[in-house]
């Protein structure tokens, strides 16, 4: 076997199960007729947090975990990784959050079928801001990024115990959700939103409405800028103090 399939296997099924239980809180709280229907922002902050742990515990094993383009852009952009390894990884991931969102089709048709608002059937794809404000739209993907890729690298510089990592990037993500996402919806990850875009626009969904291309590029900019901003901060930091 190639010796790189290991790492694009871990990309992609964790990028899935990312995607399939972090979209899924989404449609839990907002398609119709759910037990979970109207739990609210602290429920998906808290189960994002968690979708992200899992997808992390189920493919470190395999790969480095990035299980997001912005995250390894950031890293190549500080020489972490080759620069061989940067689209094979961002396809993989992909791939991934795609595969998922068609798992959540079918999971939640029933309540698709039942759900007559276009735009909360979105919301269980992909984000979209709270007030449509351009640039500071951008400028909130972005940092949330930058926040996030910090905070891992930071990680790396603590005598952690074996396994404990996983709990503490999903402690970083809920931390986010909590105090910067609710503002686009932190997608922090193009992958985790152009991907199921990509798949709201192609499956035959019921009740859908048009997929928000005018805004698709933010979460998807913002985060790849954010990212590789925060990773040349933070080793900044490092190369000076360490």
């Amino acid at each position: 076997m190639n010796s790189i399939m290991p790492q694009l296997m871990g990309e992609f099924f964790g990028t899935f199960i990312l995607v399939l239980l972090g979209n899924g809180i989404v449609a839990g709280v907002c398609l119709d007729k759910t037990k979970s229907n109207n739990s609210g922002w602290i429920a998906i902050a808290l189960a994002w947090g968690l979708a992200v742990t899992v997808g992390v515990y189920v493919s470190g094993f395999m790969s480095p975990a990035h299980l997001n383009p912005a995250v390894t852009l950031a890293m190549f952009a500080i020489g972490a990784i080759e620069g061989s390894l940067v689209v094979p990884y961002i396809v993989a991931q992909f791939l991934g959050a795609m595969v998922a969102a068609i798992f959540l089709v079918i999971h939640y048709y029933p309540h698709y079928k039942e759900t007559k608002d276009q735009g909360l059937i979105l919301a269980t794809f992909s984000t979209g801001p709270a007030i449509r404000d351009t640039w500071t739209n951008l400028f909130g993907e972005a940092l949330g990024t930058a926040v996030l890729v910090i905070g891992i690298m930071s990680l790396g510089h603590h005598d952690l115990a074996p396994g404990l990592v996983p709990i503490l990037v999903g402690a970083i993500v809920v931390a986010i959700g909590f105090s910067l996402g609710g503002t686009t919806g932190y997608a922090i990850n193009p992958a985790r939103d152009l991907g199921p875009r990509m798949m709201h626009a192609i499956l035959p969904i019921p009740n859908k409405g048009d997929s928000d291309w005018s805004y698709a590029w933010i979460p998807v900019v913002g985060p790849l800028v954010g990212g590789v901003i925060g990773a040349l901060i933070y080793n900044a930091i490092i190369v000076a103090f360490a």
